[in-house]
C-alpha cells in the first residue's frame, strides 16, 4: 500500500501525537553529540609543558639554594629557539662537575620522571595529563581518535542493520542501554589500554542510537514536516557543543566531564518504560508486513491524534480491512539487509554517491580547521568559529533545499568546497591572512552543510525496508573521512598537503557524481525495494514549472486498481469502477415502456426524411 497518501492521513497525519514523539526524538541527539565532542576534551595536548627536574641529573655539589626557581629550569631544561622550552628533553651534567654555566659539558636525556603541565582548556587533567601521553608516546592520542572511530564504523553498519531487523524502538533501547553502561565503564577505567577499548565499544553503542532516532523522527513525518524535523535535531546538536566547554570547566576533571556527559544517556533509559513516548514506527512494521502489530501501531496514532479507525461499519472499506486484503491476514513479516543491494541499479548506486559526498564532507573540514589553527593558536577560537559555522549551516539547509531543491543545494555545497578547498591551495602564499581566514570559514561551512544534506538525503531516497543499514553504510564512510585526520596527526602532519589535493580532487569530482542523483522534495518516502528503483534522475533546469521530474531511462507504468491475481481487489476496483461518474458507457432505463417498438418508431421516421 501507498503509505503516504493511503495510510498516514486517516491517523491524524502529521498530528499532535506525532509532534510530541518527535521531540522527544531530539534529545537523542543532544546526548550523543555531547559524547562525541567531548573526546575533544579528553585528548586535548597543553599548550605549555616540560619534563620536570631530576636532582640525581645535577652534579654532586650543587645546591638549589643558591638558585631561583627560573634558574633552576634554565640549568636543567634545554631551550629550543621559536618554540620555548624542550618539551621532552632534560640535562644530563658529569656527577663531579662543578661548573653550571652554558659551556659546561652536558648532554640532553630524555624525560626521566615525568611531566609539568599547563592547564589543559576546560579541565585540570585529561586523558594526555593521566598517562602522560606526550613525546614518545603521542601516537597514543591519534591512535585514541581512529579507535573510537573504528567504533563508530561498527556502530553504524552493525546497528544500523539491525534497525531493519528488529525495529527502530528496539534498537534505540539497546543502543542506548550499551551506551549508558560503557559511559559508567569509561569514568572507571586505569589504564590506557582498558580506555581504548571502552571507548570503541561505546563509540559503536553511540552509532546505533544516533541512526535509530534519525530514521524514526523522518518516519514519523509528512514530506513537508521532514526538512525542519532533521534541522532541529541538528541544532540540539549545536547546542551540545556549546555547553561542552562551559561543562569542562565546572567538571576540571576527565571522570567528572564523563560521567556527566553519560547522565543524559542514562535518563534516555527512560524511553524503555514509557513506550509511547518513542513508539515503533508504523511505516516500519507496514513495510515489512508485520500486520498485526501494524493494525495496533495505527490505532494507537489514530487515537491518540483523535482519529478513531472502526472496522466494525462497511469494513470493506475501511483502512484496516484494506490492510487484511492488500497483505492478507496470515502474511508473513519480510525482513530485509543491506546485502541485497548488490541486486539493485538505483539503490546501490544513490547509497555509493551520497557516502562519497558525506566522506569528502567529513575528510576535508580537516583541511579548514588546520588553518584556522595557523591564524590563531587560541583552542577556544577554532571550536566556536566551527560550532558557529555548523549552525549557520542548518541555517542556510533550512532556507534553501525547500525551495532549489536537496539536489541542487548538495550540488552547490560541494563546488563551494572545493573552489575554496582548491583556492586555499593555489593562493595561500600569495593571500593576506584575513582572506585565508575567510575562505576557510567559507569551506568549513559549506562542508558541514555537505556533510548534513547528505545524511538527510539518504533518509529520504532509501527504501523503509533497508534505510537503517544503508545510512549506516553511508554515515560509516563519514567516519571515514573523520579518521583520515587522525591519520595525519600520527604522522605528526606530514602528509597534510597530500590530504588536502586528495580531498580537493574528490570534491570536484564529486559534482559529477551527483547530477546522477534523484530529487525528493516533496516526494513520499521509498518503503519497498521497487518503491527505491523507480527514483530516476530529473534534469538539473526543469522544461515545465509544474513537472517535478522527468525520468531518465523507461519506467513501467504503474499498476492499475484491477488485479486479476486478487479478487478482493478485483472486487473494490470494480466497485470504485461502477460509482464513477465519468463511464465510457451508461446503461439507462427509461422510466415507462415505449408506446412503439424500434421499428415502428423509425419506420414514419424515414418516410419523412423521403417526402
Amino acid at each position: 500500500m501507498d503509505y503516504e497518501t493511503k495510510v498516514f492521513p486517516h491517523t491524524g497525519g502529521y498530528g499532535r501525537y506525532n509532534r510530541i514523539v518527535v521531540v522527544f526524538s531530539w534529545f537523542p541527539s543532544f546526548a550523543v553529540t555531547l559524547n562525541l565532542f567531548s573526546d575533544v576534551f579528553y585528548t586535548l595536548i597543553p599548550d605549555s609543558y616540560h619534563c620536570k627536574p631530576d636532582p640525581t641529573l645535577l652534579p654532586s655539589a650543587f645546591l638549589l639554594s643558591n638558585f631561583s626557581t627560573q634558574g633552576y629550569l634554565n640549568l636543567t631544561i634545554p631551550w629550543v629557539n621559536g618554540s620555548g622550552r624542550s618539551h621532552c628533553e632534560l640535562y644530563k651534567y658529569p656527577p663531579n662537575s662543578s661548573d653550571l654555566s652554558e659551556n659546561a659539558p652536558r648532554e640532553r636525556v630524555p624525560c626521566t620522571t615525568g611531566w609539568e603541565y599547563s592547564h589543559v582548556a576546560g579541565l585540570q587533567s585529561n586523558f594526555v595529563t593521566e598517562w602522560n601521553l606526550v613525546c614518545s608516546d603521542y601516537w597514543k592520542i591519534p591512535v585514541q581518535h581512529i579507535c573510537f572511530m573504528t567504533g563508530w564504523i561498527l556502530g553504524y553498519i552493525f546497528l544500523g542493520t539491525l534497525c531493519d531487523w528488529l525495529g527502530r524502538r528496539r534498537g534505540f533501547l539497546l543502543s542506548v542501554s550499551l551506551s549508558s553502561l560503557l559511559g559508567v565503564a569509561v569514568c572507571l577505567s586505569r589504564s590506557v589500554v582498558v580506555f581504548l577499548l571502552l571507548r570503541l565499544s561505546q563509540g559503536a553503542s553511540l552509532a546505533g542510537l544516533f541512526v535509530s532516532s534519525y530514521i524514526a523522527r523522518l518516519e514519523l513525518c509528512d514530506p513537508p514536516h521532514r526538512l525542519m524535523v532533521a534541522m532541529v535535531s541538528g541544532f540540539f546538536g549545536v547546542l551540545a557543543e556549546l555547553l561542552l566547554p562551559g561543562i569542562a570547566v565546572l567538571s576540571r576533571d576527565w571522570p567528572v566531564l564523563q560521567a556527566v556527559a553519560t547522565l543524559p544517556l542514562v535518563l534516555l533509559l527512560s524511553y524503555w518504560c514509557c513506550p509511547s513516548v518513542f513508539p515503533e514506527s508504523p511505516r516500519w512494521l507496514l513495510a515489512t508486513v508485520q500486520i498485526p502489530q501494524a493494525k495496533r501501531s495505527l490505532q494507537e496514532f489514530s487515537k491518540r491524534n483523535g482519529v478513531f479507525l472502526q472496522d466494525d461499519l462497511y469494513p470493506g472499506e475501511t483502512l484496516l480491512s484494506e490492510i487484511d486484503s492488500v497483505y492478507g491476514e496470515d502474511s508473513q513479516p519480510r525482513y530485509h539487509t543491506a546485502l541485497e543491494l548488490r541486486r539493485t541499479r538505483v539503490i546501490w548506486k544513490n547509497c555509493l554517491i551520497l557516502g562519497f559526498t558525506l566522506f569528502i564532507g567529513t575528510g576535508i573540514q580537516y583541511c579548514f580547521t588546520k588553518n584556522l589553527h595557523t591564524f590563531s593558536n587560541k583552542f577556544y577560537f577554532s571550536y566556536f568559529l566551527r560550532v558557529v559555522t555548523g549552525a549557520l549551516a542548518c541555517i542556510f539547509l533550512c532556507l534553501s533545499i525547500n525551495h532549489f531543491g536537496r539536489r541542487g543545494m548538495l550540488l552547490l555545497s560541494a563546488i563551494i568546497t572545493g573552489l575554496s578547498s582548491l583556492l586555499l591551495l593555489a593562493l595561500t602564499p600569495y593571500l593576506q591572512g584575513g582572506l585565508v581566514l575567510v575562505l576557510s570559514i567559507v569551506g568549513l561551512l559549506f562542508s558541514q552543510a555537505l556533510a548534513m544534506l547528505s545524511a538527510f538525503f539518504t533518509c529520504e531516497v532509501m527504501p523503509t525496508v533497508v534505510r537503517g543499514g544503508c545510512l549506516g553504510l553511508v554515515l560509516a564512510l563519514g567516519c571515514v573521512g573523520r579518521a583520515a585526520s587522525s591519520l595525519m596527526e600520527l604522522q605528526n602532519n606530514g602528509g597534510y598537503f597530500l590530504h588536502h589535493v586528495v580531498f580537493a580532487s574528490f570534491a570536484v569530482l564529486s559534482v559529477l557524481c551527483i547530477m546522477l542523483l534523484p530529487e525528493s522534495k516533496r516526494k513520499p518516502l521509498p518503503d519497498s525495494m521497487k518503491d527505491g528503483e523507480n527514483q530516476r534522475r530529473p534534469p538539473l533546469f526543469l522544461s515545465q514549472p509544474t513537472r517535478d521530474s522527468l525520468p531518465l531511462l523507461h519506467t513501467r507504468a504503474p499498476l492499475s486498481e484491477y488485479n486479476p491475481d486478487n479478487y478482493s481487489r478485483l472486487v473494490s476496483a470494480t466497485r470504485k469502477m461502477l460509482t464513477k461518474d465519468s463511464l465510457p458507457y451508461r446503461i439507462a432505463v427509461p422510466a415507462h415502456p415505449p408506446l412503439l417498438s424500434n421499428n415502428e418508431t423509425q419506420e414514419p421516421e424515414t418516410l419523412k426524411d423521403v417526402s
